[in-house]
């Protein structure tokens, strides 16, 4: 498919790599931003200032042939904004229909958007993973105005003929992970005796590298247009089983007890940590086999060669 591919977002912790693989694939990159035009490492950069309803893509777009969107109002653990459900639309509803309603205008032909698990919900029960077909269940602000961008990118594909491709992943890791992962990654590193030794339940991860893989491949292929695909590495750990995974990467020993899982839980909402403890005590599981059966996708690298690659990262300045 010839022309630019425009990615939104191109300096975050997706989009930057995904940039870089893009150009390095051979595809001219143009990355929206607030600053002014230049050319950084072989990509197009252009000023287009906040994303919102009012936001103007005409010149961004011009001889765009993709556009993958990455920019969103992102999930935080604690919200302080008192209407967050608003603050969420006008930049993930809002402003994801004004783009892509101008990218129609300019004879775009795919638009890929990066969604989230969330739009499924927030748990599962052990062994009953989230499919496509499920009927969306989110909860929060975030992940309500991820759906309803879903929604309305949806009706707009179906009125003017739009490829959208729409991917849901779970769990994102790679370098300069930040949040809960970062957070273990310095428990390990520093030896504290963890209480999860006793967790039993499963969740699914998306290696950084796996998800710029399957953006990629949605580029292009046919048979991923007007598709929605839930993304994993497509191996299910425990909490306990992660983090000996991560410490044998850092090549530090998981020191782990086991305390009950209520006793964590009471633990956790005294010192005000009660949705940590729930991702790390409950299960989380997706079934992505539609992305390997429908577009012959394997995530390039294995859950161990991912984490090694996050470990090197984190050793290399003690911040990833």
């Amino acid at each position: 498919m010839a022309g630019i591919i425009l990615v939104t977002g191109a300096q975050g912790f997706v989009g930057q790599p995904l940039s870089f693989a893009l150009t390095k694939q051979g595809y001219q990159v143009r990355a929206p931003l607030r600053g002014n035009f230049q050319t950084n490492d072989g990509q197009q950069t252009i000023s287009v200032g906040d994303i919102n309803s009012d936001t103007l893509w005409a010149e961004a777009l011009v001889d765009v042939a993709v556009v993958i969107h990455l920019a969103a109002r992102v999930h935080v653990m604690n919200e302080t904004v008192a209407d967050a459900l608003s603050a969420y639309r006008q930049v993930n509803v809002e402003g994801t229909l004004n783009l892509a309603r101008q990218a129609v205008q300019a004879g775009v032909k795919r638009f890929i958007f990066i969604s989230s698990i969330k739009v499924n919900g927030e748990a599962t029960s052990l062994g009953h993973p989230y499919r496509e077909g499920d009927v969306p269940a989110p909860l929060d602000a975030y992940g309500i105005s991820k759906y309803e961008a879903e929604l309305a990118l949806q009706q707009l594909a179906k009125e003017t003929g739009l490829e959208l491709v729409i991917i849901r992943p779970v769990l994102i890791y790679g370098p300069g992970v930040k949040a809960n992962f970062k957070a273990m990654m310095r428990c390990l590193d520093i030896g504290l005796v963890l209480p999860l030794g006793s967790i039993q339940n499963q969740r699914s991860l998306l290696a950084l590298d796996n998800l710029i893989n399957l953006i990629q491949l949605c580029i292009t292929h046919p048979a991923a247009a007007n598709q929605i695909f839930l993304a994993s590495d497509g191996v299910d750990m425990s909490t306990p089983e992660l983090l000996i995974a991560m410490g044998s990467a850092l090549g530090k020993p998981a020191r782990l007890f086991k305390l009950p899982e209520p006793l964590i839980m009471i633990a956790a909402k005294l010192l005000g940590k009660h949705a940590m403890a729930e991702r790390l005590c409950g299960s989380l599981q997706v079934d992505s086999s539609k992305a390997r059966e429908l577009l012959g996708w394997q995530p390039p690298l294995s859950v161990r060669e991912a984490l090694d690659k996050v470990a090197i990262a984190y050793r290399n300045n003690r911040s990833c």
